[in-house]
């Protein structure tokens, strides 16, 4: 038996909808204009393909490292002081595609659109399975995992973000990030970007229901980078998240 729906119901919770609806576009622009605003360029960067790449036919999962402060420039060799780069320098071998831009200097990751033409540039060159597509990076790198999802929230599965932050003109955009899985490391003595930033973010995304794993370091200040090295578990958490397109 179907039951008819008073029309003093209905007029009840038709503002509500309408509310909701608003929200919904207002979240969406607030993205999109975030990310069009900002000039669109093209970064050099490391490219690497694991080792069966050309030996199947499967579409593969990205990786998009992102480095700190300190390997700024235009030389690409600077990125391969540690993180995924020095580790793909060493030899070691990985089962997904990485590209690792290098942000010129006098920027920040979050100064202009390089994510787009990155992106179109490796998924049209390469099989990338664009339902596994991640950031992680380090100090600016932290930064820039952030802000690639801030920006680009319908193409990022997951980000890994290590001593990093967001800065306060973006943080009122943390909850059009709340479906993202985010897995993060930060130092309790960290005298150059303090945990505050990140306790920030968790904080934040626990009012929105937001999907963060935190793992505070004790006693360890900002130089965490081993944990690229140490803490495999982290590539293994990585290709664990899929985003249902």
């Amino acid at each position: 038996m179907i039951f008819p729906v008073p029309n003093k119901f209905l007029r009840s919770i038709l503002p509500f909808c309408h509310f909701a609806f608003l929200i919904a576009i207002f979240h969406n622009s607030i993205v999109k204009a975030s990310a069009q605003e900002k000039p669109r360029v093209s970064y050099n960067q490391l490219t690497y393909l694991p080792k069966q790449y050309n030996l199947d036919t499967l579409y593969h999962p990205l990786v998009i490292y992102l480095h700190g402060g300190s390997q700024k420039g235009n030389d690409l060799n600077k990125l391969k002081t540690y993180g995924l780069p020095f580790l793909v320098d060493q030899g070691k071998e990985f089962d997904f595609v990485m590209v690792a831009p290098q942000c010129p200097d006098g920027k920040y990751w979050s100064t202009e659109n390089w994510f787009d033409s990155l992106y179109n540039d490796v998924t049209s060159k390469y099989r990338i399975d664009k339902s596994r597509v991640y950031v992680t990076g380090i100090s600016m790198g932290g930064y820039g995992a952030y802000i690639t999802a801030l920006d680009h929230p319908d193409k990022i599965a997951a980000i890994v973000p290590l001593c990093g932050g967001i800065n306060d003109r973006d943080i009122s955009r943390i909850c059009t990030i709340n479906h993202i899985p985010i897995l993060t490391y930060h130092g309790t003595a960290d005298d150059e970007i303090s945990i505050h930033e990140t306790e920030r973010i968790e904080n934040l995304l626990k009012q929105c229901n937001g999907n963060m794993v935190f793992h505070r370091l004790e006693g360890e200040g900002h130089a965490i980078q081993y944990i690229y090295e140490t803490k495999l578990q982290i590539y293994k958490w990585m290709l664990q998240q899929q985003k249902h397109l």
